[in-house]
This record gives C-alpha cells, structure tokens and sequence, in this order.
C-alpha cells in the first residue's frame, strides 16, 4: 500500500512548422473489419499518410505548459491495423483466465486525491460495468501483456500504438479539435464524455451541456465513429499507447515511432475518458500516468503492423 501511494505521489495526471497534407480519405470511408481469431478483438487497416501532430496555438480549450507543442508534420509511411474498439472486458477476461496475470493495483480519484482501494481492480472498478464495456483499471503493463498473448495466439505481431499512429488514426483526416467538430458540446453523439448524465451522480468541473446517456463507461462502439471507423476515440477509457513521456514533442520522430527517450516508468494515454474535464477531449490532449498502476479510466485498444 505505502508503495502505491509513494508512485501516486509523484503522478502527473494531466498536462510551427508549414502543414504537412492530410491522407487523401476521398471515396474511402471507413473499411471492412477482420479479426485473426474468433475472441480476438476486430481490426480495421489504417491507410498510410501525413499529418500535423499536436495543437495549434489558439486552439480553443487547449491547456497550457506546452505538452501539445510544438505542433509538428510526422509521415506514416505504412498500412497497420487498429482495434475498431477499446479492448473489452470480456476479452481481457479470457486473456486473464488463459494467464493466469494478477490484477494491477487499481486508483480511482476521490475527494481531490489518488485513492488505492484494494478491492478495486478491473473485475469490480467501483462503478457497474457489463462485458461489453472497454476493461479498466489496468496498467500499461498490463496492455503490453495482453497484446503479447495475442500475439502468441495468432502468430501476428500485435502491440499498442504508438501516439503518433494513436493521434493520426483518431483524427483520420480531421484537423479541428474533434473528429466531429470544433465544439465540445456536439459531442454527446460520438463520445462518452463528462457530461449531464455524469453530473447527476457527480458534482465535477469541466462538464459539457448535452447527454450522453451514460454515467460511467458504455458499451464499445455505443457512438458514431469516425472517418476511419474507430469507435470511443474520444471519452469512454483513456487508452494506453507505447510511448514513455516527455512533456512535449522537441525531437520528437517524425516518422510514427514510438518516442522512447523520456521518463519510461510513466506512459501516455490518450483519447480522454467518461469522466474528463472538456479540455482534455480533444485529439492533440496527452496524460501521463504510471505504467504499473491501474486507473479507473483507463483501458486501451490494440494495434498490429
């Protein structure tokens, strides 16, 4: 218990150049899906292309300190493939059973603290949850370890994404704040956000005025999707991906990698959640949380080249 809350003390929960063009999306939609096993979670393949990574200077609801910046173009220079969901409690369910893994300590944020309730973890993360609602309360290795079993269950070579992949797929073309828009109060049809469900049950800041019709997580794939197909990339879970933190993206690689240089005990989430402040649903936003503790809001889906 003191270890857990000795990392939670030293959690960070939130933190140009000419354009690039964007993937020319025109006639394409979003594409069929595949899955290399029946439980396996179902695929969508990613076109290549270029993007700007990051925020612009004025973009509304943007937070300050500069882990947005500096806004930069990156190549993705092949197809991969992304998980058209958030991976699902039962999918990890199986992957646990098969294993055998340990559930990670589970934190949930109370009364403006990091609490650790030892009777949390991803079976029960204090709120009602159903099979089809995205897995949370596990850690980033936790992910890593479910992507690994995948792989040894299918011969492919399934990981989480990179941020950069994370980013470009999430916006799929779209440079506004939002794959639906600039406004975050359009938002109720495509995301399960912090909104006037979660403010009937809770008393929290940065709410939005429509009505999702969830309090907690939802079923995946509850929400229109975006361009490219992906359900719940924004709110719902948080999301792990591969990269280790660094507050902003001075030598960053412009090539889709992965950014393996920073602080690597503390990983990046993205996408924003039930539960998250309007500031941070937006695509450009970044968290950093620690890689071996599980958070009631976040859950991942899974990549594969």
């Amino acid at each position: 218990m003191l270890r857990v809350l000795a990392l939670l003390a030293v959690l960070t929960a939130v933190a140009c150049t000419s354009p690039a063009p964007a993937p020319d999306l025109s006639g394409q939609g979003a594409s069929a899906g595949f899955r290399d096993c029946p439980d396996c979670p179902e695929m969508l393949s990613i076109p290549p292309g270029k993007f700007l990574m990051g925020s612009p200077a004025d973009e509304v609801d943007k937070w300050e300190g500069g882990r947005e910046d500096p806004r930069h173009p990156v190549t993705i220079g092949q197809a991969f493939a992304m998980g058209r969901y958030e991976v699902t409690r039962a999918q990890y369910a199986r992957f646990q059973a098969d294993t055998g893994r340990p559930p990670a300590p589970c934190v949930q944020w109370l009364e403006g603290r990091w609490t650790h309730d030892p009777a949390r973890s991803w079976r029960d993360p204090g709120f009602p949850q159903e099979d089809n609602h995205p897995v949370v309360c596990v850690s980033w290795e936790d992910a890593i370890a479910y992507a690994s079993w995948l792989g040894s269950q299918t011969g492919k070579h399934y990981r989480l994404p990179t941020e950069a992949q994370w980013e470009y797929a999430a916006r799929a073309g779209v440079t506004a704040a939002r794959y639906w828009g600039e406004r975050i109060d359009d938002g109720c049809a495509f995301a399960n956000i912090s909104d006037a469900s979660l403010k009937r049950e809770q008393n929290v800041d940065g709410l939005v005025s429509c009505d999702d019709g969830h309090v907690f997580t939802a079923p995946v794939g509850s929400y229109r999707p975006n361009v490219f197909g992906l359900h719940d990339a924004l709110g719902n879970a948080w999301e792990w991906t591969e990269d280790c933190w660094t507050l902003g993206y001075i030598g960053a690689p412009d090539d889709g990698s992965a950014r393996l240089d920073g602080d690597c005990s503390v990983r990046v989430p993205r996408g924003a959640s039930w539960n998250s402040h309007r500031n941070n649903v937006r695509l450009a936003n970044r968290g950093s949380y620690m890689a071996t503790i599980g958070f009631y809001h976040i859950g991942f889906r899974v990549a594969r080249d």
